[in-house]
């Protein structure tokens, strides 16, 4: 019977409304930690996003030559696993994003590497411009994933 009052008491606790302190805090307490891309070639991913991208790697706590974790802001990070046998079929409108406050370097070292780069409709070298003035590009990693890279970044 206490075991019965002690679920009643959770199921109350977790379907009951918040209040509104805390439905205004709801979000407060998460942030995103990471985002993983099942890749085909693991070198070939880790170089475009270390070496197109500029992201930083990090330890991984696998050491089994499977994953490469790298560091995505302050606090999130991009875990690349080997082994995806399959092709994905992502659409544009699946894709990470990226906001740099060098994209007209970047958008250089794409022209240099011969990586093709398009706006949101697709054609080719073209920046798209937002209604907000944010300017992006879209690029395809070595595995098909879209990611998006644009000048919304505040310092």
């Amino acid at each position: 019977m206490r075991l019965l009052s002690i679920c009643f008491a959770l199921v109350l606790f977790f379907l009951s409304p918040l209040s509104g302190q805390a439905q205004q805090k709801a979000g407060a307490g998460i942030r995103i930690n990471h985002i993983a891309l099942y890749v085909k070639d693991l070198k070939a991913s880790a170089d475009f996003y270390t070496g197109v991208l500029g992201l930083d790697t990090i330890p991984e706590p696998f050491h089994d030559g499977k994953h490469v974790w790298l560091a995505i802001g302050d606090y999130a990070h991009l875990h690349l696993i080997a082994g995806r046998s399959q092709e994905p079929v992502p659409g544009k409108n699946s894709h990470l994003c990226f906001s740099s406050s060098r994209l007209d370097a970047m958008i250089k070292t794409l022209e240099a590497r011969k990586i093709h780069y398009e706006d949101w409709p697709g054609k080719a070298n073209t920046v798209t411009r937002r209604v907000d003035g944010i300017r992006q590009i879209y690029i395809r990693d070595p595995d098909g994933y879209w990611v998006e890279v644009n000048d919304d970044f505040n310092q």
